[in-house]
């Protein structure tokens, strides 16, 4: 049989056809490789942004369902956390357009919900009364000659720095303001609150060569309410700013808003009129582009060809709002420079706002402010009102209002407490009777943390007056204290009782509570501190708050960490400890305080060996 044999190799009975030319890989073109790079770091940033916006969108249905169920102070926690998320990745929010969208929604989104809460007024923000040109409305008044024309007689002996002028548009809110009872008690109560600030504005517009009269453009503007906000249009504090970033010098960020600061408003106020007089000419014609914008007022005087705000006033060529804008403050300031003539000569000015000021760069709870300083977290609010939070900003240098008469005071007690610490932990004077066990129970705190960080030994007895660090965990650092603002009843409680531990009267209790009795049932919440008013957080203008992410601000210390504060191993102390770990926020750091009395001592600190008891 014949044998086929497959010989590897053999030449074929086919042509040969030589092997194709081999192709060398194509080169990719530097601009196509750069391209792949950016799109692949593209994808990765959109990755990486949406874990970001998930998070905070996680956070803010978070603010949305605790607000919904009336818990307001969780509220504005989930909503601080939410915008902090964002401040706080070191992302571009100005830039990344995913970003600046998210951000965008989020304040819009909790600006929204924060002005819902104004006008209920149970929210964030304190209740406001409306000004007395708002509460006026867009009343128009019938010509009254006779009234003109005896304005115009007493208006010969009114003394002022400011361009008077009494005609029927005047002399109608006169008259309003006069013989309306809610008129007359709407400026009574405006220029009661003028008393706070008179003499801080009037000095800023004496030095910015403004008339001192247009103090009371702010009877228009607020009513001299520092955390009033238009929730039409944004605008806020006492002289009504619009929320644009870095605009009149003021600073906004997820901290504060410099619009409600007072002092630094008014500055910008009194600077900001002397840039429009000086645009205009004309302190009227200034006052109405203060109201409209000087870009409209410009060109109403273009297209008239008047420059002449009563002109512009007959030919219709200003908005409602601004014909009726000047004309009432006008009519403000006629009637406080002669209170006898118009029933304001019983009108008590409220005291003026005096302060100490501490300087600070790091995040510090109000709350620990008002320990520190034996005052009410209210007075400290009160005093700080351009703060969105109950804090102080972290790493922005911030300067921080306290009692006046209370500075040393603060400086010497709260240099017992750790700079890291002072966002949560707390402080305490000793009131007589009290245990460790009281005080860690006010502060929801364990004893055994007091005890150690405080050096309390077994045979430690507590006294009045003995001052203690409470070493706080940030999670119950918002619903500690005897600033606490509400308190579940328990067993045996009465309204009695209940006003004795937090240290309130029974009839505030019953007024913060809308009780008609003193009896209370258990398990019944009360609210037993004065609710805290913080500013108005409208961070909401789009650029502006983004703008914010951005900012940053040098910094001084002016608080040294305590030289008796220092890292420990963690111990068992005292009979309250026995048996048991302190836990990891009082093992963090240790501190002891020497005792001191409510006003600040000339003496050099003595050495912190022992804790100091008061002598009997």
């Amino acid at each position: 049989m014949p044998v086929l044999l497959l010989c590897t190799g053999c030449p074929s009975d086919q042509p040969t056809q030589p092997p194709a030319q081999a192709q060398a890989p194509a080169l990719v073109s530097p601009a196509a490789a750069q391209a792949a790079i950016t799109f692949n770091q593209q994808a990765v940033t959109v990755q990486r942004n949406q874990r970001l916006i998930d998070q905070v969108e996680r956070s803010y249905r978070s603010g949305v369902d605790n607000y919904r169920a009336g818990r307001l102070d969780a509220a504005r926690q989930d909503f601080d956390y939410a915008v902090d998320q964002m401040l706080t990745s070191g992302y571009d929010l100005k830039g990344d357009p995913q970003l600046a969208d998210e951000f965008d929604h989020i304040v819009d989104a909790v600006n929204s919900l924060e002005m819902d809460a104004l006008k209920q007024g149970n929210g964030f923000s304190p209740k406001v009364e409306a000004s007395p040109l708002e509460a006026a409305g867009e009343l128009t008044f019938p010509s009254n000659p006779q009234l003109t024309e005896k304005l115009n007689a007493e208006l010969a002996v009114t003394k002022s720095d400011f361009p008077l002028v009494v005609n029927d548009y005047v002399a109608g809110y006169i008259n309003y303001f006069t013989n309306s009872q809610a008129g007359h008690a709407h400026l009574v109560r405006s220029l009661e609150r003028a008393g706070k600030y008179k003499d801080m504005i009037e000095k800023d517009l004496r030095a910015a060569g403004v008339p001192q009269d247009l103090i009371y453009l702010a009877v228009a503007e607020s009513g001299f309410q520092p955390q009033v906000v238009n929730a039409q249009s944004g605008a806020g504090g006492m002289w009504q700013f619009m929320p644009f970033q870095g605009a009149y010098g003021l600073a906004r960020n997820g901290w504060f808003d410099e619009r409600f600061d007072p002092e630094k408003s008014s500055l910008a106020y009194a600077r900001y009129m002397k840039t429009l007089y000086n645009q205009f000419g004309d302190w009227y014609l200034a006052m109405a582009a203060y109201n409209w914008g000087p870009g409209n007022v410009q060109r109403a005087v273009q297209r008239t060809g008047y420059a002449d705000f009563w002109e512009l006033y007959k030919r219709n060529a200003l908005p409602t709002a601004t014909k009726n804008y000047v004309p009432g403050i006008i009519a403000a300031i006629i009637m406080a420079k002669n209170p006898t003539k118009y029933g304001l000569d019983k009108v008590v000015p409220n005291p003026p706002v005096i302060t100490d000021t501490e300087t600070v760069d790091y995040a510090l709870d109000l709350r620990l402010v008002a320990d520190v300083t034996s005052s009410s977290v209210q007075e400290i609010v009160a005093l700080n009102p351009a703060l969105l939070r109950l804090s102080t900003p972290k790493d922005i240098s911030y300067d921080l209002h306290l009692p006046l008469g209370t500075k040393l005071l603060f400086e010497k007690r709260i240099a017992g407490v750790p700079e890291e610490k002072r966002a949560t932990w707390r402080f305490h004077v000793v009131k007589a009777g009290e245990s460790v066990e009281d005080i860690a129970d006010t502060f929801r705190v364990k004893a055994q943390d007091i005890a150690f960080v405080n050096d309390l030994k077994a045979s430690d007895d507590l006294e009045a007056g003995d001052e203690l660090v409470i070493p706080v965990m940030p999670a119950a650092a918002a619903s500690s204290g005897i600033h606490a603002v509400r308190y579940t009843v328990r067993r045996g409680d009465t309204l009695i009782t209940v006003a004795d531990r937090f240290g309130v009267s029974v009839e505030h209790l019953r007024t913060w509570n809308n009780l008609r009795s003193n009896t209370v049932s258990v398990g019944k919440t009360l609210v037993v501190a004065e609710p805290v008013h913080l500013a108005p957080a409208t961070r909401g203008h789009k650029r502006g708050a983004r703008a914010a992410a951005s900012g940053s601000s040098s910094a001084r210390r002016t608080s040294s960490r305590s030289s008796h504060s220092r890292d420990i191993t963690p111990r068992s102390t005292s009979s309250h400890a026995k048996g048991a770990k302190p836990s990891e926020a009082a093992t963090a750091t240790k501190s002891r305080m020497k005792s001191a009395s409510p006003a600040p001592a000339k003496k050099s600190p003595a050495a912190p060996a022992v804790r100091h008891k008061k002598k009997t």
